[in-house]
């Protein structure tokens, strides 16, 4: 049994977030994190107001069965099957209590073992995250998307902003497997391929105010932004890819219009993934926080997609299964959002 109360402080969080935000020297020294600090106040004001009211009725309720007031065994289950279906819709949300859940994502996605086969799935699972992302109601930047020679993509970097999408993503990490009969295959065998899956969660500035990474240490590349052909095509050098050489850690941006956008947007965000880097380094919780970086072929896979002989999802850490593949790969997560969630949690 997962005790909820002992891993969750609303109170505390938002009391935390309060004093900071009602500090003046913040406010004139930066107007934008102080703006941040205020959005994330209204959300967990919002999550507050839920909860006491939840309980005022939880509350009245016992109350009720208490006092021998002259309802129905029925009308009294109705009321408890209401306030137990509310509770269970938001009790999962509970387990978001990581020190990164709120924070928006950098996820990226590789093509691995099964050469057209997985650059095709690696396009299937861009489109599942994309859907997952439309239906939270999330914000999607594609930063980098390199297309493959004869179909799907090869790799592809998103930067996905809303509220709690680290949280409800870091169960995305690792190696995803598809057993499918091969639409490239004029034998119509069956093929096994793989995509791997990287999620970090984006840092915010207060984190960051006091970490910069030297000069000599980033490599700039400046590329040709690719684009879907015709007039949407970028013909200037305006994509920035920046390496950071010590540990080889990238990031390429070709979205925005404009090279100088593009450089922003690329040193912001491998500045956060630099410190992320460093941090679980140093609290020797990378692997445990991101998952060890495995090659993406057999034995590896943290979740299977089977569509031939049968079909079938199963995730291989929680054991959580579905036999509607379709939903899943139209953006369906959040069964095996949860099941991760919990599993993690009492791991």
């Amino acid at each position: 049994m997962i005790h909820y109360g002992t891993s969750f402080d609303l109170d505390g969080r938002f009391l935390d977030l309060k004093k900071q935000s009602e500090n003046p020297d913040l406010w004139q020294a930066d107007q934008e994190l102080a703006v941040k600090l205020n959005q994330q106040l209204v959300h967990l004001e919002k999550e507050l107001h839920f909860y006491d009211k939840l309980a005022e009725e939880i509350q009245f309720f016992l109350l009720l069965m208490q006092s021998g007031e002259n309802l129905s065994d029925q009308e009294l289950q109705n009321k408890y099957e209401e306030l137990n279906q509310r509770l269970t819709d938001k009790e999962w949300l509970l387990l978001l209590n990581g020190a990164h859940d709120k924070n928006n994502v950098l996820l990226s996605i590789h093509a691995g073992t099964g050469g057209v086969d997985a650059q095709d799935w690696a396009e299937i699972l861009l489109r599942m995250y994309l859907r997952f992302a439309e239906q939270q109601g999330w914000e999607v930047v594609i930063l980098n998307k390199q297309m493959g020679n004869e179909a799907g993509i090869k790799r592809v970097e998103l930067y996905i902003k809303g509220d709690y999408a680290y949280g409800n993503l870091k169960s995305e990490h690792g190696i995803h497997r598809l057993v499918r009969i091969s639409p490239f295959d004029a034998e119509a065998m069956r093929h096994t391929s793989f995509a791997s899956v990287e999620v970090e969660p984006e840092l915010p500035e207060l984190d960051l105010k006091d970490f910069q990474i030297p000069e000599k240490e980033i490599r700039v590349e400046v590329f040709r932004s690719g684009g879907a052909g015709g007039q949407s095509v970028n013909t200037t050098d305006s994509a920035v890819r920046m390496v950071h050489v010590p540990t080889g850690i990238s990031v390429a941006c070709q979205n925005e219009r404009s090279q100088l956008q593009n450089r922003a947007m690329a040193e912001n965000l491998l500045k956060s993934r630099v410190f992320y880097f460093y941090k679980k380094q140093e609290e020797a919780e990378r692997a445990k926080i991101l998952g060890a970086n495995k090659q993406a072929s057999w034995g590896n896979q943290i979740r299977s997609y089977v569509m031939q002989p049968y079909q079938q999802v199963k995730d291989h850490r929680t054991d959580w299964v579905t036999i509607d593949i379709q939903a899943v790969l139209d953006g369906d997560l959040e069964d095996f959002v949860k099941a991760y969630l919990k599993w993690d949690y009492e791991g």
